[in-house]
């Protein structure tokens, strides 16, 4: 009998540590530029805070570190994201960046390595991390857009990290999502900006 017992109170404790460690607090740290460091916009109306709002509403418990910074270039989160790695010690990374390196004509090569760099220097932090992708608009040129936007693909497949490949996938279509300057999206967009990103991002956080 007290041996029974005694086996009753080691499997309850083991299915408690089981338990715990599913439900353990995550990090989830997001370095972008100004697509998703709310310009233009009222504080909590980004995709970023909606994803918030959609973390809780699942039980998940998950700490969200909005790193992002308008104007950003693959450059400058390059040069920020070791002190924010040994700050908050991520679980997940979400890299969105690039779209400025575009926007000014950089080279590709540079802003490629720049993301490499960040995406292996996560891994080395064990941190998983999600790309997520832009595309140019078609004036810069056919050979240009079609460039950028094999960039994150290639970084995707020889990194083996996951792709959202276009976050604004079904936003740029419609001038009315955008605020005046016809780049960034109204408040309006980012729901829709957040379930592109979702079905990439929820797996790395609930496994």
């Amino acid at each position: 009998m007290v041996g029974k017992i005694r086996h009753v109170v080691l499997m309850a404790a083991l299915l408690c540590a089981t338990a715990s460690a599913y439900s353990a607090s995550k990090t989830l740290l997001v370095l972008g530029d100004s697509l998703s460091a709310e310009y233009g916009l009222a504080r909590g109306t980004g995709w970023v805070s909606l994803l918030e709002k959609r973390l809780k509403s699942e039980n998940l418990d998950v700490r969200v570190v909005n790193a992002s910074i308008s104007g950003d270039t693959t450059s400058g989160g390059r040069s920020r994201l070791p002190a924010l790695l040994a700050q908050h010690k991520p679980d997940v990374v979400v890299l969105e960046l690039g779209a400025n390196d575009g926007l000014r004509g950089l080279p590709i090569p540079s802003a490629e390595d720049n993301l490499r760099t960040m995406v292996k220097l996560s891994q080395q932090n064990k941190a998983k991390v999600l790309l997520v992708g832009i595309h140019m608009p078609p004036n810069y040129g056919r050979a240009y857009t079609e460039r950028f936007t094999g960039m994150y693909k290639d970084l995707s497949a020889s990194l083996k990290v996951p792709l959202v490949p276009y976050m604004l996938q079904g936003v740029e279509l419609v001038p009315a999502n955008f605020q005046a300057d016809r780049m960034h999206p109204l408040a309006s967009a980012h729901p829709v900006i957040l379930n592109n990103i979702w079905p990439q991002l929820a797996p790395l956080i609930k496994q």
